[in-house]
């Protein structure tokens, strides 16, 4: 087999795993020879040698035996040439998983509960130097953390082709970092990640509780804001809201730009059910929908912006077989299930046992006569929420609450809302809890 032959495959290659894939982990490999059915390929690293075998052997041993070469086995192992030029080997956006194409800015549907957070991503998108290091994404599910993650790894790879990205799960740097423990080989794992120029991972809350993994993002972290190499987190919650993670990565995440994701409101999910019609009718212009149908649906689905997203895909798959216009009845047909969970009614019980839950405290302390702070603002917080959730009355509310008079459960609901204006932390508890309450 010659280099020639070798580059063969990997045109094959390169069709079959990606853009991406192919940049991050097969354009680095050299052709060294085919030894009995055996292919040696050189690697930059130890690590990237590794992660090819046990990720891509199968698919490059298939495209080197069609280019005339049979082959069966891979040996892929870093050589000193490689090695020696690090820098060299990077690829513009490295990713455990490929990137969703659809996770682009220019799909990214914009309104005021995700404003901020579109903004600062597309400010560490254009690759130059911000005032804010770590950029860190916090909201609930399905408001478009990891799709803002992905647009900015996309557009560093089309705008800044020099710039080394890593963009990763918080659960596959554990699993990354284990397996370098496994074969010590850490060196290899420490030079991997401190060596780009962005980091991004998502789902960050997973390290919390697990030490010997957060010690070494903690280390990994600074090395990269200490070189001036920009981090962008993602998490389910503020960095103070993670129990369990070490207080000295908390500070640290809370020295950038925290930025929370809102649930939608009607506007944006109103524009996001278009935003995806559009996307459909572009490639299929008989899928259409009667006038109403989206308005209806943005009333409707108020959970997540990715259960917007899905039913829109399932009516254009109900379109697809029926071949004519979805009406607003077909569509609350198609739709039932998801219309039924929109319509999940909260109980105070519910609410009472979520506060708790947040403040760590029992059930037995909404109902007792204890005016302790600690006790105290959360059975107010909780009232709020039961005032403001539900359709209960205040002297209903008050019942629940160990008999409470209504004009006390009155005082709670105004107490709170003077708090949530003047104390972010309070503003805070009140909207994730809301968050956790209806998703």
């Amino acid at each position: 087999m010659t280099d020639g032959t070798w580059a063969a495959a990997k045109r094959g290659i390169s069709d079959e795993v990606g853009a991406h894939n192919y940049k991050a982990w097969i354009e680095p490999l050299t052709f060294q020879q085919i030894d009995d059915g055996t292919l040696h390929l050189g690697s930059p690293t130890d690590f990237i040698g590794k992660w090819v075998g046990q990720n891509f052997s199968e698919v490059i041993l298939r495209h080197v035996s069609a280019a005339g070469d049979p082959v069966t086995r891979l040996l892929c192992s870093a050589t000193p040439a490689t090695a020696a030029a690090p820098r060299a080997q990077h690829a513009q956006v490295r990713s455990e998983n490929a990137l969703d194409k659809r996770f682009t800015f220019d799909s990214f549907v914009v309104g005021k509960s995700n404003e901020l957070a579109h903004a600062a991503a597309r400010r560490v998108a254009t690759g130059d130097s911000v005032s804010f290091n770590p950029l860190f994404l916090h909201g609930g599910v399905g408001l478009g953390k990891t799709h803002l993650m992905q647009a900015i790894a996309w557009e560093l790879a089309e705008s800044r082709p020099e710039c080394r990205v890593m963009f990763l799960s918080a659960e596959q740097f554990m699993y990354r970092f284990v397996q370098a423990l496994r074969e010590k080989n850490t060196m290899d794992f420490k030079h991997l990640f401190r060596t780009v120029d962005v980091l991004l991972v998502d789902d960050v809350q997973f390290i919390a509780g697990k030490e010997s993994t957060q010690e070494e993002f903690f280390h990994t972290f600074n090395a990269l804001v200490d070189q001036g190499k920009q981090v962008v987190i993602s998490a389910d919650r503020s960095p103070a809201q993670i129990s369990d993670l070490e207080e000295r990565i908390t500070s640290r995440l809370q020295s950038g730009l925290v930025v929370d994701l809102h649930p939608a409101d009607y506007e944006l999910r109103l524009g996001v059910l278009q935003q995806r019609v559009d996307s459909f009718s572009a490639r299929h212009p008989n899928f259409e929908v009667a006038d109403g149908v989206l308005e209806f649906l943005a009333g409707r689905i108020s959970t997540s912006i990715r259960v917007l997203e899905g039913a829109v895909t399932r009516l254009f798959a109900y379109a697809d077989l029926i071949q004519r216009r979805v009406t607003l009845d077909e569509a609350q047909d198609v739709l039932a299930d998801l219309l039924r969970q929109s319509e999940r009614k909260l109980t105070i019980d519910e609410i009472m046992k979520k506060t708790c839950e947040h403040y760590n405290l029992r059930m037995s302390d909404m109902t007792s006569a204890r005016r302790s702070r600690s006790v105290a603002r959360p059975r107010q917080m909780a009232m709020y929420l039961s005032k403001k959730l539900t359709p209960r009355s205040y002297p209903e509310i008050g019942r629940k609450f160990g008999g409470k008079d209504h004009t006390t459960v009155l005082y709670a609901v105004r107490k709170i809302e003077e708090l949530i204006a003047a104390e972010p932390q309070i503003a805070e508890d009140a909207e994730l809890l809301q968050r956790k309450l209806e998703s």
